[in-house]
């Protein structure tokens, strides 16, 4: 298998992370997950772009173009022959002796591999369970960084609890899931936390917004109160490896009928055919 590791493609018995990267010290970087449909790079532009803009909000300038960038990756899928799966990629400010501040010339780290993505089809198709959980996390949540401890130990907690998804509430609103956008129907209308600090907005997030006016569907960019929340006919969740997933039980509580709604499945679809149809328009370029 062979793994990106600062512009070189090598094996990956060969990789290693120095101890004194400060990813591994601080956590002190960004990252990005793209997924794979048909040796296609789903939205590459789109994930590329956003880890150059995560790495330039924490101060991280990243040598060469995005374009040099989605070049590199799409010899990592090919060199692996990933047909289906996905793709890591992860950006540290360097390597340096463990102390919180840093020098200006550090050389940022980049690596990447391919995997392969076990799609949650149960779920997609007859809903799946979520809790509530308090949103205790930094205040930059629009930058996809590598600090993700509160996310993990909310997404354990849930799983624990035999839940799919950990969804986030900061003072009474909800904003997203430990991985995963958040959306509900309220009275017909599609409503969805706006884009701001609190969120990380999406790149599914982006696509399913297109899906929805391709649909006609009426859709908000508002915050959602807890109990309206609770009240949804509808609540559907989304992430570059889950996709679509409906959730149909919330507290222990059925939404809604307690089985995916209609305007779900209609978000479903559109986001497939999206994929089907933009998956075709890259192979063909």
């Amino acid at each position: 298998m062979k793994v990106l590791y600062n512009g070189d493609l090598i094996e990956k018995k060969d990789a290693r992370v120095d101890i004194e990267d400060r990813g591994y010290q601080f956590g002190d970087g960004v990252y990005e997950v793209i997924r794979v449909y048909n040796g296609t790079l789903f939205t590459l532009k789109e994930h590329t772009e956003r880890l150059f803009n995560s790495a330039k909000e924490i101060g991280i300038y990243l040598k060469g173009t995005v374009s040099d960038m989605e070049e590199k990756l799409k010899q990592l899928v090919a060199a692996n022959q990933l047909t289906d799966g996905g793709v890591y990629i992860q950006v540290t400010r360097g390597v340096a002796p463990r102390k919180h501040q840093y020098n200006d010339s550090l050389i940022p780290q980049i690596t990447a591999y391919t995997f392969q993505v076990k799609k949650p089809v149960q779920e997609q198709t007859a809903g799946a369970k979520a809790l509530l959980s308090e949103d205790l996390r930094w205040l930059r949540c629009d930058i996809k960084s590598l600090n993700l401890l509160y996310n993990v130990m909310e997404k354990q907690k849930a799983s624990k609890a035999g839940a799919f998804e950990a969804i986030l509430v900061r003072d009474g609103f909800v904003t997203e899931g430990t991985s995963s956008n958040v959306y509900a129907v309220i009275d017909g209308v599609i409503r969805t936390h706006p884009a701001n600090n609190l969120i990380l907005n999406g790149i599914t997030r982006r696509k399913l917004l297109e899906v929805c006016a391709e649909q006609g569907c009426s859709v908000e960019e508002t915050r959602i109160s807890k109990e309206e929340l609770l009240c949804a006919q509808e609540i559907f969740i989304s992430s570059t490896t889950a996709e679509v997933v409906p959730i149909t039980e919330l507290e222990g509580k059925p939404v809604g009928k307690g089985v995916p709604g209609d305007i779900t499945k209609r978000i479903q679809e559109g986001f497939q055919q999206k994929i089907k149809h933009e998956s075709e328009a890259s192979i063909s370029s």
